[in-house]
C-alpha cells in the first residue's frame, strides 16, 4: 500500500481510458431568418445547462459520481461544460483522481456561403480505474441529432497483475461498434480504424438515411428542384468532413 497526499492506494488500476467524440449536425438555411432561427434552436437545445445534464447522466451510466461541475454559455453562441468525477465502482479506492473528467464544447459554423450551417459538439471523457467509458455511447447518440460522428478510444499507461507483470489493457473488444445499438448503426455508413496492439480504436459514422425535409425549415419557400440542388451541396460537404478532404 502506498500513500500520497493523504490518499491511500491499494491495488489501484491506473490505466487511463480516453474516449472522445465529435458530432456534426447540419441544416440548410438560405435566408437570414432561417439562419437566425437555427441559431436560436442551437442556443436553446444545446445550452451549457442542458449539456451539463447529459454529462452528469453519462457519469451515472459509467458507475461514477459527480464531484463538481463548471459550465459557460458564450455570446453570440456556443457553450462549454466540465464535470470532475470519481470512481465509485472500485471498492478499494474512494477518492478523486485529477485525470477523471468529462468535458463538452460546442462549435457552431454559420459561415458557409451555400447556406449550409453546421453544429459540432466535442465530448472528451477521460477515466482511470475500473470505469469503462464505452458504455455511455448509446446515451450520447440519443441526446444529439447527428449526421457525422467521429469516435476515438485510447488506453494508456499500465497496471500490474498479482505477479507484478505489466498489464496494458484490462478489457477486450474488436470494434467500438460493439457498444452502439444496432438500430442506431443501421442509419450510418461506418469506417473503422483498429490498432489493437497499440490500444487505439477509431470509428467514423456518416448518416445514410437522409430525409430531405428534415434539413430545411418548415417555412422554406424553396422549390423541390432547389432543395435537390442544396442537398447535393450538403452531401458534398458531409463527405468532405467524413473523409477529411479539403472543400
Amino acid at each position: 500500500m502506498t500513500k500520497r497526499n493523504g490518499m491511500k492506494l491499494k491495488g489501484f488500476n491506473n490505466l487511463k481510458k480516453a474516449l472522445s467524440f465529435s458530432f456534426y449536425d447540419f441544416v440548410i438555411a438560405p435566408s437570414e431568418d432561417e439562419k437566425l432561427s437555427y441559431v436560436e434552436y442551437i442556443n436553446s437545445r444545446y445550452s451549457a445547462e442542458k449539456i451539463s445534464e447529459l454529462l452528469k447522466k453519462i457519469v451515472h451510466i459509467i458507475d461514477a459520481e459527480v464531484l463538481s461541475v463548471s459550465l459557460e454559455n458564450y455570446e453570440p453562441y456556443g457553450a462549454s461544460s466540465m464535470v470532475l468525477l470519481g470512481d465509485v465502482k472500485a471498492s478499494s479506492v474512494d477518492m478523486h483522481l485529477d485525470k477523471s473528467h468529462i468535458t463538452a464544447h460546442t462549435y457552431p459554423d454559420f459561415l458557409n456561403e451555400d447556406g449550409i450551417l453546421s453544429f459540432r459538439v466535442d465530448i472528451e471523457l477521460s477515466t482511470c480505474g475500473e470505469i469503462s467509458p464505452l458504455n455511455s455511447l448509446n446515451a450520447i447518440f440519443a441526446f444529439f441529432d447527428t449526421d457525422i460522428v467521429t469516435i476515438d478510444y485510447v488506453v494508456r499507461g499500465f497496471t500490474r497483475n498479482d505477479n507484478g507483470e505489466h498489464i496494458y489493457m484490462d478489457h477486450s473488444f474488436g470494434s467500438i461498434e460493439e457498444f452502439i445499438d444496432e438500430d442506431i448503426l443501421k442509419s450510418y455508413k461506418t469506417k473503422n480504424l483498429i490498432l489493437q496492439n497499440d490500444n487505439i480504436w477509431q470509428l467514423k459514422l456518416l448518416r445514410t438515411d437522409m430525409k430531405t425535409d428534415e434539413y430545411f425549415s418548415p417555412k422554406t419557400q424553396l422549390k423541390e428542384e432547389e432543395k435537390t440542388t442544396y442537398m447535393k451541396h450538403l452531401n458534398a460537404e458531409m463527405l468532405s468532413i467524413f473523409n477529411g478532404w479539403r472543400s
